[in-house]
């Protein structure tokens, strides 16, 4: 019964959907070796003393009443001549109730503390296996959801997972075996009528929560899509703080955020309102039943057949009754949230990755590094190709560069190298190896990325450089960073290697970030390495710099360098140049300006803009001295 003042256990925006028996049940089936771990006796023999624990502190607790009971009696029947002996017997029977009540609770207590490491230990499990299959599944289920909504998933699942196994074990289990017991007792010490009231109470009661639960559901379901609903927007927000702050923007946020929290407020008043209509027919449904049978026993009384102790021990038993009764009122409602918060966890668990090694997949083994492209096809969507037919060769230790205009499908062709997608058409080897053979791990620990946008962990710049090769020790990470140039910038700060870098290394410029890209990547020592647009989004000065630190790093490495500045590759081995999914021409920088196409264009473009922007910068130097003179 919610009654009696409770706070909804919804109110945290569990997140609810239609639930039917069939995925109740199959819910349960999948929930249920997480709960009862089977090859673990440790937690078997816990589970077992639990069971104990519970019927023994039940048993021990049906017997409070009892002493109320047989207290009140000795004191109904004493006179005055008598009231000295007689009152003895009911302090002793009201010292027995309570050494019954401590036992009782301290046997409670004991159950709910042994029971503690098999929850957090289905918690741990569940939410790992969890965790674990979001990094199996592809990028394209990860760019087409929002990652605050992945970790309310996590969130709530794994709060979920925690709030059955206890409902289940400290409230469901104890309840049904309280209201047996009580029925027991009822039929036993009186008639079978108080049984048949008992269960005419109960039956109402369930009745009515189940009713009134389901009636709720829809109300909660708005209230929690309003919820996520501003958790993300708060989530994309903070994450875009610099953006805001750059087109002054902080009250639009704040209105979307408080569009969404106006909705929040409105279906959480509904809710509350109807938790309300809830708790008063709970609460109804409960007095009606206590009122009659208290009415009968007053009755028996009156007949000679019951004594003021039965009277008592009718409302003791009652409102003993009342407080799991209590308990089972949101039973329904918490086991039915829970139950749908870890079957959302289970939609995702049931997702297939998208990229699956094979069967017979062997581990990659790298001779030379030898990459080919083959009639490589590939679409994210059948009705727009990406790549149509794309073939080359990149020779062990050559630098293949790849050029085109923005939508060319150029960074295509590492995610392709990385296997997060897989071509439709044609295939890649590496060292006559086709990648779809060989194991992703093996493969991604053969292959180095320098990205355009290098985010980093937010923790220390020496954590970061480490995560190219977690077992390197302390020297071979300061030579990494010696290599990429990173060392003197690194030694300049307070902490050194233990400084933060922030959310997404926001503490670091984009050169320094590229440097720790750089750092961890020579730390990883790959055969292969792809530089997906490393410098541009740096400057002249800067790009110089980094370009380097690139070429060392590329030295003795079968390179693919996927650029759209052409000053960066003019060194390369052969420049490949995309336009619309096909490698329209081919060869070094001085034969494809001598061809006069696509790429002599894109490259007198470019020179053009340079010298634009070098033309300007000159002017406003030689307008600053004049200013300076006069």
């Amino acid at each position: 019964m919610r009654g009696f003042g409770q706070r909804d256990p919804g109110a945290t925006g569990t997140s609810e959907a239609p639930l039917s028996d069939v995925s109740l049940l199959k819910t349960i089936h999948r929930l249920w070796p997480y709960l009862w771990p089977k090859g673990r006796p440790d937690l078997e023999r816990r589970i077992a003393i639990v069971f104990g624990l519970l019927f023994v502190s039940k048993v021990f607790n049906a017997l409070t009443p009892y002493a109320f009971k047989w207290a009140t009696d000795a004191l109904a029947d004493a006179n005055a001549d008598a009231l000295t002996s007689i009152g003895k017997g009911a302090v002793y029977f009201t010292l027995l109730m309570g050494a019954i009540r401590i036992i009782s609770v301290v046997l409670m207590q004991a159950r709910d503390g042994v029971f503690a490491a098999v929850a957090m230990n289905a918690v741990r499990r569940l939410a790992t296996d969890l965790f674990v299959h979001m990094h199996e599944l592809s990028l394209r289920f990860h760019i087409g959801r929002k990652t605050g909504g992945l970790t309310r998933v996590l969130e709530r699942g794994r709060n979920a997972i925690e709030t059955l196994s206890r409902l289940v074990m400290s409230t469901g289990a104890p309840t049904l075996i309280e209201m047996v017991l009580v029925l027991g007792v009822f039929i036993y010490q009186f008639d079978w009528r108080y049984g048949a009231v008992l269960i005419a109470t109960l039956a109402a009661y369930f009745a009515y929560t189940t009713f009134a639960t389901n009636w709720r559901i829809a109300i909660r379901r708005q209230m929690n899509d309003s919820d996520t609903d501003a958790n993300q927007k708060a989530i994309d927000s903070l994450l875009n703080y610099e953006t805001v702050k750059y087109f002054g923007a902080e009250q639009r946020e704040a209105a979307r955020y408080d569009k969404s929290m106006i909705q929040y407020e409105k279906a959480s008043t509904y809710s509350y309102v109807s938790l309300s209509v809830l708790n008063a027919g709970q609460t109804v449904i409960y007095i009606i039943g206590v009122t009659v049978m208290m009415t009968m026993c007053v009755y028996g009384i009156r007949d000679g057949r019951n004594t003021i102790g039965d009277f008592v021990l009718i409302n003791a038993m009652m409102i003993q009754l009342s407080q799991p009764l209590n308990f089972m009122g949101t039973f329904y409602r918490e086991v039915r949230q829970a139950i749908i918060d870890i079957e959302t966890m289970f939609s995702i668990l049931a997702q297939s990755p998208e990229i699956k090694d094979r069967p017979d997949a062997r581990p990659l083994v790298v001779d030379a590094g030898r990459i080919v492209f083959e009639d490589v096809q590939f679409h994210y969507e059948p009705a727009r190709p990406i790549l149509r037919g794309v073939s080359f060769t990149a020779e062990p230790g050559q630098t293949i560069a790849i050029v085109g205009p923005s939508g060319a499908g150029k960074s295509t062709i590492s995610r392709l190298m990385f296997r997060f997608y897989e071509p439709q058409g044609g295939r890649i080897t590496i060292d006559g190896q086709n990648i779809l053979e060989v194991t992703q791990l093996s493969l991604r620990a053969a292959i180095g990325m320098v990205p355009q946008d290098t985010v980093l962990f937010n923790d220390s710049i020496g954590y970061n450089i480490r995560y190219g090769r977690w077992d390197a020790t302390d020297a071979e990470v300061r030579e990494a960073a010696q290599l990429a140039q990173i060392d003197k910038f690194i030694d300049s700060v307070p902490d050194g290697y233990a400084a933060q870098v922030g959310e997404r290394g926001l503490k670091l410029s984009g050169g320094e970030k590229q440097r720790v890209a750089i750092a961890r990547t020579i730390l990883k020592g790959p055969p292969i390495l792809i530089l997906d647009e490393a410098t541009s989004a740096l400057d002249s000065y800067t790009e110089h710099e980094i370009q380097e630190a690139l070429r060392r790093v590329a030295k003795g490495r079968t390179t693919l360098v996927i650029a759209h500045r052409l000053s960066t590759v003019v060194d390369a081995d052969e420049i490949l140049f995309l336009d619309h999914g096909r490698i329209v021409e081919r060869g070094t920088h001085g034969q494809l300006l001598a061809l006069g196409g696509h790429y002599a264009g894109m490259w007198n473009r470019q020179r053009e803009a340079a010298e634009a922007r070098a033309r300007l910068l000159e002017a406003e130097r030689e307008a600053a001295a004049e200013a300076a003179a006069d």
